[in-house]
């Protein structure tokens, strides 16, 4: 049998490939390694990206100036203080250019970024009760999520100051790419393996509840916003059960699916 174009392209490529292997140019080298040093094809725990989010100078301005969050807001006069309280003049802020915004984004990354160690301390044999029965992943999220709500606790007073300046148009794509990510970094550590179209309806579903609890734990005045809490565990068991009906129906419909596939083929049908 003649080989197909693509299997004699695909063998004109590696022999391309072996012969340019056989002498790599400097030019070639260069090149790769500026792109390993720019792009990482993976996520890991153990090795995490060396470029954060700030650099220096905005790190140590902004981890002074949310100390004053809890008394002056996310505003412009708490990122000069911080700015004075790290060193450097006022006018310093406006390395800043998304000024209070940066704020808040310094809020919700370092919380989000806490939950992975936060993580390690309650799921082990020392941070669940004795004897208790494992977690199962959906424990985990609820678990997980209000581990989250907890950590607005002491700017929860100002949060809706901070919803205000994050529902502004320019700020709407950052602000909703770090609930994804948070959504995506709660359903990680609480171990679900997913890699069917789940994956995009859990973190999509997960990150409207998330936001919903949040804006109810504003106006919650309940001691250790217990009702916060008891709001998230009914709108997780309300997801958790619609899900669980979607997905037998989905499982319902993919082997009825499959069963006739087989059928029209024992028939002859080439399909």
């Amino acid at each position: 049998m003649a080989p197909s174009r693509a299997s004699t392209r695909l063998a004109a490529a590696f022999r391309r490939t072996a012969q340019q292997s056989q002498q790599p140019s400097l030019q070639l080298q260069q090149k790769f390694r500026r792109s390993a040093a720019l792009c990482r094809p993976y996520h890991s725990y153990d090795h995490p990206s060396p470029s954060g989010d700030f650099n220096a100078a905005e790190q140590a301005i902004l981890s002074a100036a949310y100390k004053h969050v809890p008394e002056h807001g996310f505003t412009a006069h708490a990122l000069s203080l911080g700015a004075r309280d790290a060193g450097y003049l006022d006018i310093s802020t406006n390395l800043l250019p998304e000024g209070p915004f940066s704020l808040i984004r310094y809020h919700l990354i370092t919380k989000r970024e806490a939950l992975a160690p936060r993580s390690k301390e309650i799921f082990t044999p020392q941070g669940e009760e004795t004897n208790a029965a494992p977690l199962q992943v959906p424990e985990k999220v609820e678990r997980l999520t209000w581990e989250r709500l907890l950590s607005n606790q002491e700017v929860n007073h100002r949060w809706q100051e901070a919803l205000a300046i994050m529902a502004q148009p320019s700020h709407i794509p950052a602000s909703l790419r770090e609930l994804a990510l948070l959504s995506d970094e709660i359903t990680y550590l609480s171990g679900d393996k997913s890699v069917d179209p789940s994956w995009y309806t859990k973190r999509g579903s997960l990150s409207m509840i998330y936001a919903s609890s949040e804006l109810f734990m504003t106006n919650d005045r309940s001691p250790g916003y217990w009702e916060t809490r008891a709001f998230l565990q009914r709108r997780l068991d309300e997801t958790n059960k619609i899900g669980g009906a979607l997905g037998s129906m989905a499982q319902w419909v993919g082997f009825t699916a499959a069963a006739g596939v087989n059928v029209l083929r024992s028939k002859g049908v080439r399909i």
